[in-house]
């Protein structure tokens, strides 16, 4: 009879290389398949992408499409970020200024639980609209590198300065 050691060794090797070799080809398939287009950076001159998404006062949803014609301010934030709390007073006071005069402003928030930012919306005085993205989905889209970060989007939909 052979060494049982003899073929443990070589059957784990031929099924080592086996499995590695499965793997790579699945690896590069994905690949292959996959979608490998990299989306064209959103910035100054580029179309802004659409979004709805919920409002935080619980008054159905805002789309980006509901601004046609009207300059609108898009701001991603959070909560737990300092810079953003540091920005809200000079948010809310231009948008207090100058949506009299057409400016809008909507305010993205990331976080995951509503009451957080209802009670930020509180103590902070907020005024403009607040819609949620806590799975960041259109955070994304808009390849969102940091918080606060913001976009000002022209009455034709294209992004004027990023």
């Amino acid at each position: 009879m052979d060494d049982p050691r003899r073929l443990r060794g070589a059957g784990g090797e031929g099924v080592s290389w086996i499995v590695g070799a499965v793997v790579v080809a699945a690896a590069l398939g994905l690949i292959w398949l996959g979608d490998n287009e990299v989306p064209a950076p959103v910035g100054r001159g580029t179309r802004a992408p659409g979004f709805q998404l919920d409002r935080l006062d619980g008054a159905g949803s805002i789309a980006l499409s509901d601004f046609r014609g009207r300059v609108v301010l898009v701001n991603f934030w959070a909560t737990w970020c300092k810079p953003c709390e540091d920005e809200m007073p000079s948010m809310d006071r231009l948008y207090r200024d100058l949506h009299p005069s057409g400016l809008e402003l909507v305010a993205v928030s990331v976080d995951e639980d509503p009451s957080d930012v209802e009670a930020f919306r509180d103590r902070m005085s907020i005024s403009f609209p607040i819609v949620l993205d806590p799975g960041e989905e259109i955070a994304r889209l808009y390849q969102t590198r940091g918080f606060p970060e913001s976009l000002l989007v022209g009455p034709d939909g294209t992004v004027l300065e990023r």
